[in-house]
């Protein structure tokens, strides 16, 4: 049987963009966590989320993440190739203090120049500093090795840490794993009663979608890795609207400093 196959004479009209606004994800290879959240918590009618994955080897060991650092503008640029991208998100804490934000900026930009380039631990910064928070408290999944460069880090970002807790997991994996009663218990007992807020660091720990109840459990506003780089994605994207039910910080704007 022969089937007659149509073409229209006229071709369709096709808009600029599909989606008005586009923020590439550079994720790990092993990352359960930042797709779904970023699902759940950017992605709309007028933001496309993209993914790519670049190679990483558990455990984590500062070594293993500074491995990572040759592998970011390829992998940046393997998102929408010879196509703009409006922001470009690298998801991994503890790689982004081992290998620097400005490093982590030039490297995005050598593939994708324009972008707004976003890592968490800064992102975390501006949120903690926006949510007016100068004593803090911080809870990781990671070894003692591996937070203490966190510690430092946030240190010299003028934050007096109050309280600095750590779960001694070396998998990321495991860490997507760890239960929301969990990660609430755990936030509850890293929170110091004299901190004016609680970062949670990590993109592995599934905390960003349960942030209000962690917020009500310590008595805190709570930033997440993955709250804080959402959160900055939407307002670089210029979403404003506040979302109360997704924590305090979902009701602020954006303040660059």
């Amino acid at each position: 049987m022969q089937i007659t196959i149509r073409q229209f004479e006229r071709a369709p009209h096709l808009i600029e963009r599909a989606f008005d606004k586009r923020i590439g994800l550079v994720i790990l290879a092993t990352d359960h966590t930042t797709e779904p959240d970023f699902a759940a918590l950017v992605a709309n009618e007028r933001i496309g989320i993209y993914v790519n994955r670049v190679p990483y080897a558990n455990p984590v060991t500062p070594d293993n993440l500074r491995a990572m650092q040759p592998s970011l503008t390829a992998g940046a640029a393997l998102i929408l190739p010879d196509e703009t991208l409006d922001v470009v998100m690298y998801s991994c804490t503890s790689a982004s203090v081992m290998i620097g934000d400005a490093q982590i900026e030039r490297a995005i930009h050598a593939a994708k120049p324009s972008a707004r380039v976003v890592a968490p631990t800064a992102a975390a910064v501006t949120a903690l500093n926006t949510l007016g928070a100068r004593r803090i408290s911080v809870l990781t999944p990671y070894t003692a090795e591996t937070s203490r460069p966190m510690a430092e880090y946030f240190a010299a970002q003028g934050f007096a840490i109050d309280r600095f807790s750590c779960l001694g997991l070396t998998d990321d994996r495991e860490m997507a794993r760890i239960s929301h009663d969990d990660i609430v218990a755990f936030a509850r007992e890293a929170t110091a009663r004299d901190s004016d807020a609680l970062f949670i660091s990590c993109t592995a720990v599934r905390a960003a979608r349960i942030i209000a109840r962690i917020e009500e459990a310590t008595g805190k506003p709570v930033v997440s890795s993955n709250l804080a780089t959402a959160w900055m994605c939407l307002r670089l994207c210029g979403e404003n609207e506040p979302r109360p039910e997704q924590g305090r910080l979902m009701t602020l704007p954006l303040l660059m400093r």
